[in-house]
């Protein structure tokens, strides 16, 4: 007999604290949860990961939260005190992002894995091996990845890469369909969960007082200053339409430079500012009169549902994914042409002509004040704590099936 035994005693209560030894456990501890990104810099993915991550402290009984950052950036957004953050130095190298992720995984032995973003997606899938991953795909990746030979390559190590995920989150309908038919990602694997949008935080941080909100009236749009967004085309169509007023483009990034001559050239460079990025953009937001996405490509606008939340009327392309799932409520296939909702109008992809009209048709103010009511009643259908609710059953369900494999 083990009884009278202070060691044996100690040993077999370690190995039920495992889950080692059959019967009753002594004590449950947490499951370790390990959440990976590239970095936090500001950007759309990374607010989403931000902000569930906020949102989980009532999961701190049942989960042990860690979170991974793959590069050295500075961070935008902001994390609570109680989640554990390994700062990683891969420079934006995917060999460098396996290799010293893999480490990290061996070391902290997660029971499940959790990602955002291509790179942090395809090195989580390789480096996992037994334990669950669950990775994010934040955008249609076809459109996102191109046809050079980088984004060729990029997308054979998608497909992969992704079919070995245990599950995958997709943002919009459009990007799910698009994993399932050129990545090889099993149907029956997919949770499509909308971006969870935060309205009552935004309402908060609109209302900041901001000294150099312009007193004549003004478009907005912000994003990365990167060709995908083609702010190329806003600057063309705001200089074509010929409405009064400015165009305020919130973000930072490699076109800077092309942006600026490019409204020299047209003659609109004392109307349109360049802010750089805004860590608090929604006050410039709030006072807008337009909101306006001219991406090419997306997966699911957060911008796009903020701006509806703050009763902002809205100007989007019908690109690959979301802004027609957003608006209509339908996949980008079945909107043809220039289309008006009751939030906004959905333009077609790159078109200046479509653009420059939908700038014009939003100067009346009517129209924009029935826009206002709808765009609010929208945005709630992106509420913040049913889609975090949504992640985390993905999580809970995704463990369940583990160990009864186990």
């Amino acid at each position: 007999m083990c009884a009278g035994n202070p060691e044996v005693i100690s040993s077999i209560r370690t190995e039920r604290k495992k889950g080692l030894v059959k019967g009753a456990f002594i004590e449950k501890t947490p499951a370790r949860v390990l959440f990976v990104i590239n970095s936090l810099a500001g950007g759309g993915a990374e607010r989403v990961m931000s902000t569930i991550l906020r949102e989980s402290e009532d999961k701190r009984a049942s989960f042990e939260i860690h979170l991974a950052l793959l590069d050295q950036e500075t961070r935008a957004y902001e994390l609570p005190d109680w989640i554990e953050v390994h700062q990683l130095k891969c420079r934006f190298s995917l060999v460098r992002s396996i290799v010293q992720l893999g480490g990290l995984v061996r070391r902290l032995a997660p029971a499940c894995i959790v990602s955002f973003l291509t790179r942090a997606n395809v090195a989580c899938c390789l480096v996992g091996g037994a334990t669950p991953v669950i990775i994010s795909e934040r955008i249609n990746t076809d459109m996102q990845l191109g046809n050079q030979l980088r984004g060729r390559l990029s997308k054979l190590m998608v497909g992969i890469a992704y079919p070995r995920a245990s599950r995958v989150i997709a943002v919009a309908e459009g990007v799910r369909r698009t994993l399932v038919s050129t990545y090889g990602v099993a149907n029956q694997k997919i949770d499509v969960i909308a971006n969870p949008v935060d309205v009552e935080s935004i309402a908060r941080k609109a209302s900041a007082p901001v000294p150099d909100v312009q007193d004549e009236p003004y478009a907005f749009a912000m994003g990365r200053l990167v060709e995908q967004k083609n702010f190329q085309l806003l600057i063309s169509a705001f200089a074509t339409a010929g409405i009064p007023g400015k165009l305020l483009i919130a973000g930072e990034g490699p076109e800077r430079k092309n942006l600026t001559e490019l409204a020299v050239r047209l003659g609109v460079a004392d109307r349109v500012v360049l802010t750089g990025f805004l860590a608090n953009p929604y006050p410039f937001l709030a006072r807008a009169q337009t909101f306006v996405l001219c991406s090419n490509a997306e997966g699911f606008p957060n911008a796009l549902v903020e701006a509806l939340s703050l009763g902002i009327p809205v100007i989007a392309t019908n690109c690959a994914d979301g802004p027609a799932e957003i608006l209509a409520g339908v996949e980008r296939q079945f909107i043809q042409g220039s289309q008006e909702q009751a939030e906004g109008i959905l333009v077609p992809v790159n078109d200046l002509a479509a653009m420059a009209a939908a700038l014009q048709k939003l100067q009346n103010a009517e129209l924009r004040e029935r826009m206002s009511g709808a765009a609010r009643e929208r945005a709630r259908h992106f509420e913040l704590k049913r889609a975090v609710s949504r992640y985390w059953k993905v999580i809970e369900r995704q463990l369940a099936e583990t160990r009864a494999d186990m």
